[in-house]
């Protein structure tokens, strides 16, 4: 009797098992049912040209949300909505339930991966600082800034850059966290600060668009990665990155993924050299 008690036990925690991780399963697999009801998936965004923008009329284009706006209709979802976040907070701010997704340059790195679910691979992009013409004071890397202790960097809060400078060893006093490219490219040009950094792509936007000759952008960065982002889902929502993922290898094998990216600058070649294991884990 006491053997098939015991038996009984292991059964009835065996069966306890099978159904908890049966309502896992519905509860991950019901997210893209949700989002097909209520129509839309809430996106996380920079406001970052090309890799994400945000019109005057509130219509949400770049690179990342035309990719995920496009994955979405296959998907059943008829459109995006966007709200504009710092870096920092894009991934509390999808853990909390307030975006379903952030596309918007969150590159990988072992420790967002960890915290979120990742696509595979979407853009790819180098580092580059914004400075006056001439690049008066030789900046090359951000060991250079660090070196150069009057020097100082603006980034984005929260964001890849202001990590590699601080890493660099540029002290914390002299990184200074900078809301918006705008706001950085105007911060240079009056000489509050002696660089900015952002990707390459969205430095050369903001330079191309400001049409101004006093400035001079040094891209790469030495000694700074080659990133790659990927759509940011919150964990537990495994079911639905794989849907998209599914559908994103689809785009890329058509050349779809290609012809969105790629009048943004980006290169479709680049992102489908790796893969997110690769990203996640390197170091």
């Amino acid at each position: 009797m006491k053997k098939l008690g015991i038996l009984a036990g292991v059964a009835g925690l065996a069966l306890t098992a099978v159904l908890a991780a049966t309502s896992a399963g519905s509860a991950d697999d019901s997210k893209l049912e949700q989002l097909k009801a209520q129509g839309f998936a809430r996106l996380a965004i920079a406001n970052e040209p090309p890799y994400t923008a945000v019109a005057a009329d509130g219509k949400v284009s770049g690179a990342a949300p035309d990719v995920a706006r496009e994955i979405f209709k296959k998907l059943g979802v008829a459109d995006v909505v966007a709200s504009i976040s710092e870096y920092g907070a894009m991934i509390p701010g999808l853990q909390a339930g307030r975006f379903d997704v952030v596309t918007a340059g969150l590159f990988m790195k072992p420790e967002r991966c960890a915290a979120v679910a990742y696509s595979e691979p979407v853009l790819c992009d180098a580092e580059a600082l914004l400075v006056k013409k001439g690049n008066p004071k030789g900046f090359k890397s951000y060991e250079d800034i660090a070196k150069d202790a009057s020097a100082t960097v603006g980034a984005p809060g929260g964001g890849t850059e202001e990590k590699l400078a601080l890493n660099a060893g540029v002290p914390r006093d002299r990184v200074i966290v900078v809301p918006d490219g705008q706001s950085g490219l105007k911060m240079v040009q009056d000489g509050r600060i002696d660089a900015y950094s952002l990707p390459v792509l969205s430095i050369n936007d903001l330079v191309k668009k400001a049409n101004d000759p006093n400035l001079d952008v040094i891209a790469p960065v030495v000694g700074a990665p080659v990133y790659c982002d990927g759509a940011a889902f919150k964990k537990g929502d495994e079911a639905l990155r794989d849907a998209y993922d599914v559908e994103l290898a689809k785009m890329k094998k058509s050349g779809e993924f290609a012809k969105i990216i790629e009048p943004y600058g980006f290169s479709a070649a680049a992102a489908m050299s790796t893969t997110r294991e690769k990203l996640c884990s390197a170091k």
